[in-house]
């Protein structure tokens, strides 16, 4: 499964430390986040939605499972 996060990181040809330093998040704790491995609080799924211009919403960020691009509901 790929992530919005994920998707939209790639999209913009942005390397995991390039947002890890700019969104002020630990490189390895924003791959698990990325990764749907680990839960992320409200206050860094906001700094990371800003980064991205809000194209990848706190919500996408926060559950990825249900907002992932195979599970998405049009």
């Amino acid at each position: 499964m790929q992530t919005p996060l994920r998707q939209i990181r790639k999209s913009k040809g942005l390397t995991l430390s390039e947002v890890a330093i700019a969104t002020n998040i630990d490189v390895g704790n924003l791959s698990r986040i990325e990764r749907g491995t680990q839960v992320t609080s409200l206050d860094k799924a906001e700094a990371i939605s800003r980064f991205f211009d809000g194209e990848v919403t706190e919500m996408e960020i926060l559950y990825p499972k249900k907002n992932s691009s195979s599970g998405k509901a049009a």
